[in-house]
């Protein structure tokens, strides 16, 4: 099994920057694909960006294109992502995952860290 824990978040004025980082223990990480997502207060949690286990294969949430990155270093078992541009209404907790598989889905994922909370100030 691996663990997740992730770091980064804080409080940012809209339009800043933030390095979320996601360190894994175990030394199968890089045989996952791994994936960002975000719940924010009231809503689902929904899909931010995934990775596969190469670095090759690279998905982004249609909302996030463009602004966020989606970066491993399997050397490190880390996955980050660093988001610029940021809006109030990506408020929320963002949670790193791991799976066999890079989906967009939920469900695909297999094991998740407890989430680092991201606050955007208007």
């Amino acid at each position: 099994q691996v663990q997740l824990v992730e770091s980064g978040g804080g409080l940012v004025q809209a339009g800043g920057s933030l390095r979320l980082s996601c360190a894994a223990s175990g030394r199968t990480f890089n045989t996952y694909a791994m994936g960002w997502f975000r719940q924010a207060p009231g809503k689902e949690r929904e899909f931010v960006a995934s990775i596969s286990w190469s670095g090759g294969l690279i998905f982004y949430a249609d909302s996030v294109k463009g602004r966020f990155t989606i970066s491993r270093d399997n050397a490190k078992n880390t996955v980050y992502l660093q988001m610029n541009s940021l809006k109030p209404e990506e408020t929320a907790v963002y949670y790193c995952a791991g799976g066999v598989a890079g989906t967009t889905l939920i469900r695909t994922y297999d094991f998740w860290g407890q989430g680092t909370q991201v606050t955007v100030s208007s």
